[in-house]
C-alpha cells in the first residue's frame, strides 16, 4: 500500500513539473509575442509615431508606457467582441488583458449566514477582529440579535487604485450593548463604494464608532441607509471621516430616526475635501433626547454640497450642535429643510462658529433655512453665534431664535478679508508667477502626484467600436456591466460631460482614448515637427525645491501649446485642449539644503488670462483677477504638454 501510495505521489509530482514548464513556457511565448511581434497596439503605435510625427526626437518613455499591453491575438478577439456588442460578455478577460478601470462583480459574501457560515464553520456571533481586510466583502444579517462584546475593524480596504464595493446589512440590528470599530477605514481608496443599510437597527445601548473614514479617497461614494433607526441609547460617533477627499457623495437616510436617547457626533468630517456632497434625510427625525454633533465638520471644504431635510423633525427634548461647521469653506452651498419642525419637549438648536469664510467676500456659497422650527413649541430654542455671509431664511420660526454676530454680507460686522487665510485654501506653489522661474528660487511645490487608477490606452481598433456620448449612455452602461446605482455611472456621466462641454473662449478641445488619436489632435495644432513633455517625477512634492537651471521653450519665446489632462474613466482619457500665448518652461528642481538635483519639472506660464473665471484658484491664491496677471503651474504627474521641437 506504502509503495503504492509512493508511486502516485511520484505520478503527481511530475504532472506538477510538466504543468509548471508548460505554463512559464506559454508565459514567455506570450511575453515574446507581445514585445516582438509587430502587430501589437504599441508597435502599431510606434510605427504610426513614426509617420506621423516628422523629427527623429527620441519618443519619451512615460507615454509609450501608456500604449495597450494587449498582445496582437488579444486585440483582434476584444475588437471582434466590441464590433459584436458582445465585449460585456468578456469583460473581467477584458478588464485585466487591457489594464484597464472596472468594477467587480458584487457577488454574495459568504459571511452573511447567521449564526454560522456551514461552508467555513464560522461562529459569526462571537467577537470579531478583522485586520488589514480587503473590498468585496457583504456583510448581511451580521452580529443579528449580539449582546455585549465588540466587532472592530481596522485596516479595512486600505489603499485600492480600483474601486471596492462593500455591503452591510442588517449589521448589529437588534444588538443590545453590543459596540462596533471601524479604524482606518477604505483610506487612499478610488471610488470606493460602501454602504451601510439598516445598521444598528432596533439596538439598545452600545456604540459604532468610525475612525479615519474614506480619508484620501477618489470619488467615494457612501451610503448610509436606516442607519441606527430605533434605537435606545446607542451612541454613533464619526472621526476623520473623507478627509482630503475628492468629489464623491455621502447619503445618511432615516439615520437615528425613533431613537431614544440616542448621540451622534461627527468629527473633523470632509475636513480639506474637494466638490463634496452630503445628504442627511429624516435625520433623527421623531427621536426623543437625542443628542446630535457636529464639530469641525466639513473645514475649508472646496464647493461642498450639504443637504439637511427633515432633520430632526418632529423630535422631542432633543440637542442638536454645530459647531465650526464648513468654517473657511469656499462657495458651495448648504440647504435645511423643515429642521426641527414639529419638534417638542424644548429642543434646543445650537450653530457656533457656523460658515466663517474669512476673506472670502467674493466666494462665500449660499444656505438656505426653510421651514425652520416651524411648529415647535415654545420651549424651543435655536442660537446663531458668528454666522456666515450669504444665507437666506424663509418661512422659520422666529421665536426662540436668537442671532448673534450674524453676517449677511452688507453688514458692517461682515467678516473681515485675510490674505492668508484665501491663500491658504489653494495648495502652496499650485500657482506661481513667471517671475519665480529663476535661478536660486525656493518655492513650495503642490502635490503634483497622480491619484487616479493606472489604466492604459485601448488600442484605437477596440475603441472606434465603443460608444461614447451622453445619447449612449445605457449602451456605454452595457459594455461596462454598469448599474444604476453604481459609483461608476457617474464617473462615466462626469468624463463624458466634460468631453461634451462647449469650449471656452480660443479653447480647441478634444478628448483621447488612444495614444493615436492625441497624435492626431497635436498635430492638427501644432504640426508634424511637435514633441511632448511631462515632469519627470514627483519627488519634493509637499516640501520647499529651490529652482535650478531653467531653460524656455522655443526660445522662450511666446507659442502655443497642446495640454493634456487625465480624466477618471474605465481605460485611460485625456482631456487635451490647445491653449494659445503661453511660454513653456523646463527646470532641474533641487533639494534647497544639499543643492542635489531631485527632479526635472516642466511649467507653463499662461499669458492671456481674460476669459478666466474671477473665483479661479489662481487668483485665490495669487490675488489680483483676470486679464491681470500671468498664470504659472507644474505639468503634474501623468500629464502633459505637446509643443513646436525645438
Amino acid at each position: 500500500m506504502k509503495k503504492m501510495q509512493k508511486q502516485f505521489n511520484h505520478i503527481i509530482h511530475t504532472l506538477l513539473i510538466l504543468f509548471s514548464i508548460i505554463t512559464v513556457g506559454f508565459a514567455l511565448n506570450h511575453e515574446k509575442e507581445k514585445h516582438q511581434n509587430p502587430f501589437t497596439p504599441k508597435a502599431f503605435v510606434i510605427r504610426y509615431w513614426d509617420r506621423v510625427i516628422k523629427n527623429n526626437l527620441p519618443k519619451p518613455s512615460f507615454i509609450l508606457s501608456k500604449t495597450s499591453p494587449l498582445s496582437a491575438t488579444e486585440a483582434a478577439a476584444f475588437a471582434k467582441h466590441a464590433a459584436a456588442n458582445t465585449l460585456s460578455t468578456k469583460l473581467p478577460e477584458f478588464c485585466t488583458a487591457a489594464h484597464l478601470f472596472c468594477f467587480p462583480d458584487i457577488n454574495p459574501s459568504l459571511k452573511k449566514l447567521y449564526p454560522f457560515d456551514p461552508l467555513h464553520f464560522a461562529v459569526y456571533n462571537v467577537d470579531q477582529n478583522f485586520t488589514t481586510y480587503v473590498f468585496g466583502e457583504n456583510f448581511t444579517t451580521y452580529g443579528t440579535h449580539k449582546a455585549d462584546g465588540i466587532d472592530a475593524f481596522k485596516n479595512y480596504s486600505i489603499g485600492l487604485f480600483n474601486e471596492g464595493h462593500n455591503e452591510f446589512k442588517r449589521y448589529s440590528k437588534s444588538s443590545a450593548n453590543h459596540n462596533d470599530s471601524f479604524k482606518t477605514y477604505a483610506i487612499n481608496n478610488n471610488a470606493a463604494a460602501e454602504d451601510f443599510n439598516n445598521y444598528g437597527t432596533s439596538s439598545a445601548a452600545g456604540s459604532g464608532e468610525f475612525k479615519t473614514y474614506t480619508q484620501d479617497s477618489n470619488v467615494p461614494n457612501l451610503k448610509f441607509n436606516t442607519y441606527t433607526a430605533d434605537t435606545v441609547g446607542r451612541e454613533q460617533t464619526f472621526t476623520s471621516y473623507s478627509d482630503s477627499g475628492n468629489a464623491g457623495n455621502q447619503t445618511f437616510t432615516n439615520y437615528g430616526k425613533d431613537s431614544l436617547h440616542a448621540v451622534n457626533g461627527f468629527t473633523s468630517y470632509a475636513t480639506d475635501a474637494n466638490v463634496f456632497k452630503s445628504e442627511f434625510t429624516a435625520y433623527s427625525e421623531k427621536g426623543t433626547s437625542n443628542e446630535d454633533k457636529f464639530t469641525s465638520y466639513g473645514k475649508r471644504l472646496n464647493n461642498p454640497d450639504n443637504n439637511f431635510k427633515n432633520y430632526g423633525k418632529g423630535s422631542t427634548g432633543a440637542t442638536e450642535k454645530f459647531t465650526s461647521y464648513r468654517d473657511e469653506a469656499n462657495a458651495g452651498g448648504d440647504s435645511f429643510t423643515s429642521y426641527g419642525e414639529n419638534s417638542r419637549g424644548g429642543i434646543h438648536v445650537g450653530f457656533n462658529s457656523y460658515g466663517q469664510r474669512p476673506g472670502f467676500p467674493k466666494f462665500p456659497g449660499f444656505d438656505s433655512f426653510k421651514g425652520y422650527a416651524k411648529g415647535a413649541d415654545l420651549d424651543h430654542k435655536v442660537t446663531f453665534k458668528t454666522y456666515g455671509v450669504n444665507n437666506t431664511f424663509k418661512d422659520y420660526d422666529k421665536k426662540g431664535i436668537s442671532f448673534a454676530r450674524y453676517t449677511n454680507g452688507s453688514s458692517t460686522n461682515s467678516v473681515s478679508v485675510s490674505d492668508n487665510s484665501v491663500k491658504n485654501l489653494v495648495q502652496p506653489g499650485k500657482f506661481f508667477r513667471e517671475m519665480m522661474l529663476k535661478e536660486g528660487t525656493v518655492m513650495p511645490m503642490p502635490d503634483i502626484r497622480d491619484k487616479l487608477p493606472p489604466r492604459s490606452f485601448l488600442p484605437r481598433s477596440i475603441l472606434s467600436k465603443l460608444p461614447f456620448a451622453s445619447s449612449k449612455l445605457n449602451e456605454m452602461k452595457q459594455v461596462f456591466k454598469v448599474s444604476e446605482n453604481s459609483p461608476m455611472k457617474k464617473i462615466i456621466v462626469d468624463a463624458v460631460n466634460e468631453c461634451e462641454r462647449a469650449p471656452s473662449m480660443g479653447e480647441t478641445k478634444r478628448c483621447v482614448g488612444s495614444l493615436e488619436d492625441m497624435i492626431d489632435f497635436a498635430t492638427s495644432v501644432l504640426g508634424r515637427d511637435v514633441t511632448v513633455r511631462s515632469t519627470e517625477n514627483v519627488n519634493g512634492w509637499g516640501k520647499n525645491v529651490m529652482v535650478g537651471r531653467v531653460k524656455g521653450i522655443n526660445g522662450g519665446k511666446v507659442t502655443e501649446s497642446v495640454s493634456c489632462h487625465q480624466s477618471l474613466f474605465p481605460s485611460l482619457l485625456y482631456y487635451c485642449h490647445s491653449v494659445p500665448k503661453v511660454r513653456v518652461y523646463e527646470a532641474d528642481l533641487l533639494d534647497p539644503e544639499s543643492k542635489a538635483k531631485i527632479n526635472h519639472g516642466v511649467a507653463i506660464c499662461h499669458l492671456d488670462t481674460t476669459a478666466w473665471s474671477p473665483t479661479h484658484g489662481a487668483f485665490m491664491a495669487l490675488g489680483s483677477g483676470p486679464g491681470r496677471i500671468e498664470v504659472c503651474h507644474w505639468i503634474f504627474e501623468n500629464d502633459m504638454t505637446w509643443t513646436i521641437a525645438d
